[in-house]
Formats: structure tokens, C-alpha cells, sequence
């Protein structure tokens, strides 16, 4: 990385622009921060793409790479955790079409993709969550998984991560009415059992933190050349 003048850096939030100046000098505080602060929602979004828990983390891993070591092209058109998403989901869908050259995003009828089901990472140390929350957290992830991909994509940074309807167009390249129908066809896609406990479920589906977080981080840290 090296330091560099970012013209637009006064459009970001002043949290992020001090932490991008920061960045730009090598400040390890403000890189880990940066990924500290992201890390889940880049994990989601590649882990939507991929349905594949390493694969989303390498997928992770190469997109921050990717970011920090061209820090110095960060305009500020955008927020930082936008600019990163999109990084994200250009690294997974990269892999996605090496694996199957064919496939193109938009272009994926209703029901094209079934899920490959995959157990999803808990942590061991979660005493707070009931028995009965984790069966339905279960539900909620294998739900998700056999949504097809284009849908389950709008699913996932709309009402999982919470983004706007402006972001996820930007973020996946859609228009905003776009974004809206494979919304409501998402949701009709899911079973009502799940469809009636989404609310305080999902935000906690496909976590990633403790551990597995701060791994990510470290092993960015290291690449970046940072002791």
C-alpha cells in the first residue's frame, strides 16, 4: 500500500475517511478495523454466491487483499463497505464462472440452481441461544441455500444485512425495481414456517465472528506485510 491523495475522501463519513487515511499509511489499528467492521457482511455476500463456508473465506481474504493493496483508487463515490462489497462479489462470482463457465447471474431462471447443502459453522461458546432458536436458525440457512441464486443474493443484502434497495442495486449491479420484485419472489420462495420466524432469526444466520473473524484478519494482516 502506499500513501496517496484521495480527492473525494471528504464525501465518506468522517469515521471511514480517517480510517482510509490511516489505512493508506500502513496503520494496522485501522486496517484491522476496517475488517473488523466488515468482515460478516463480505462473508454473507460470497457465501451467497458460493454456498460454500471456505470458499467465501478465501473469497473474503483475496478481495481485502485486493482492496488494501489498491487502497490509493478508493474515490469516495461510494461508502468504504459498499466499494469492499462490490470487490467481493467481483472476486466470487470470478470464481463462480471458473467453475461453471456458463452461468451468468442475471440470466438464471427461477429454480435453475438447487442447494447443495452444507452445514454451517456454530459457535461453541453461545449458551444465550435456545434450542429452539438454533433449529430455526438451521431452517432459515437451508431455506436461503435453495433459494435460486439470483434471488437469494437480493435475500441476503436486503434482509439479512439490511441494506437499502439503492445499495443492493448498486452493489449487484440492478435496477432498484429490479431489486424489489426478486425481493417479493424470494420471500414467496420461502417455506411460511421460516417465512413466520424470520425476524429475530436471521440476523444471526451465517455468523462470523470470534475466532473465525479474528483468523481472517490475521491471516490479511500477514499478507499485507504487516509483523
Amino acid at each position: 500500500m502506499h500513501q496517496a491523495h484521495i480527492p473525494d475522501i471528504a464525501r465518506l463519513d468522517t469515521g471511514d475517511a480517517e480510517l482510509v487515511r490511516r489505512a493508506l499509511a500502513r496503520d494496522e489499528a485501522a486496517v484491522r478495523a476496517i475488517m473488523q467492521a466488515n468482515n460478516r457482511r463480505l462473508y454473507r455476500l460470497a457465501r451467497g454466491i458460493l454456498r460454500n463456508d471456505g470458499e467465501a473465506e478465501d473469497v473474503v481474504q483475496e478481495a481485502y487483499v485486493r482492496a488494501f493493496t489498491h487502497l490509493e483508487n478508493f474515490r469516495g463515490d461510494s461508502s468504504l463497505s459498499t466499494w469492499l462489497s462490490r470487490i467481493t462479489m467481483n472476486e466470487a462470482l470470478g470464481r463462480l464462472r471458473r467453475q461453471r463457465p456458463a452461468v451468468e447471474l442475471d440470466s438464471l431462471p427461477q429454480g435453475a440452481l438447487e442447494a447443495q447443502i452444507i452445514q454451517f459453522p456454530r459457535a461453541a461458546d453461545d449458551p444465550e441461544k435456545s434450542m429452539a432458536q438454533r433449529e430455526i436458525q438451521h431452517v432459515v440457512e437451508h431455506a436461503i441455500d435453495e433459494l435460486p441464486e439470483a434471488f437469494r443474493l437480493v435475500f441476503i443484502t436486503r434482509v439479512i444485512e439490511g441494506m437499502n434497495v439503492e445499495e443492493t442495486a448498486e452493489i449487484l449491479g440492478l435496477k432498484p425495481e429490479t431489486v424489489k420484485t426478486r425481493l417479493h419472489r424470494a420471500r414467496t420462495m420461502l417455506r411460511d414456517i421460516v417465512e413466520n420466524k424470520i425476524g429475530p432469526v436471521v440476523m444471526e444466520a451465517f455468523p462470523f465472528a470470534g475466532r473465525r473473524c479474528e483468523r481472517l484478519t490475521d491471516t490479511v494482516l500477514k499478507r499485507l506485510g504487516f509483523d
